[in-house]
């Protein structure tokens, strides 16, 4: 029998992708939100058919290597660059046929900012400590992104997926993105023994 949605989980990475989010509120020209989470049992593909794959997405991630890796993902419409390029810098880069260098970096360093965030706090709760990985990107539809993410060892079994969705908005536009934790199993279950309490271990101020 399939594990059970955690409440525990969902209530811990919701609240330290809320105040990550609210710390980028502050110093960018966007407002941002969480609109929701999701805590589900299956594969990397369930856990990236969460996101609208109507059009290519852009997607930022990394690895943390171990018995156990544990994997973030962000995605992003492409549609949707020069919104959120506008949120985050506060210019909104001119559509593109194809994703430019500004884009790329610019997406990179946002993905690593709300993953590293929420990669702390499920590692601080688990007392356990990691070496920062480097975010890469990557762009395609499903298919495509599932072969990138295969080269990563251990990356083809089944994680407790945690999905938060996440909105910014400017006064005339908004555009949603989708963050995946890849949990192994062990680690899910670790945190739900512990029973963290959500926004203990994030490590951020309100």
């Amino acid at each position: 029998m399939s594990p059970k949605p955690s409440l525990a989980l969902e209530s811990l990475t919701a609240l330290s992708v809320a105040k990550c989010l609210l710390r980028i509120s502050r110093v960018s020209a966007g407002t941002w939100h969480v609109l929701g989470t999701k805590v589900a049992y299956g594969s990397l593909r369930d856990a990236l058919k969460l996101h609208d794959f109507t059009r290519p997405a852009s997607a930022v991630y990394f690895t943390l290597p171990g018995a156990a890796p544990l994997t973030g993902i962000m995605l992003f419409d492409r549609a949707d660059m020069a919104c959120v390029s506008e949120c985050f810098t506060g210019h909104a880069f001119p559509r593109s046929a194809a994703t430019t260098p500004a884009e790329e970096i610019m997406l990179t360093e946002l993905g690593n900012i709300v993953l590293n965030a929420v990669m702390s706090t499920l590692l601080n709760a688990l007392k356990k400590s990691f070496m920062p990985a480097v975010p890469r990107f990557t762009e395609g539809g499903i298919e495509a992104l599932i072969a990138e993410f295969k080269r990563i060892p251990k990356l083809q079994q089944d994680f407790r997926n945690i999905a938060v969705t996440v909105e910014m908005r400017t006064d005339k536009a908004a555009a949603k993105s989708e963050l995946l934790v890849l949990l192994p199993e062990e680690l899910a279950l670790e945190l739900e023994n512990l029973r963290p309490p959500a926004g203990s271990h994030d490590g951020l101020t309100p």
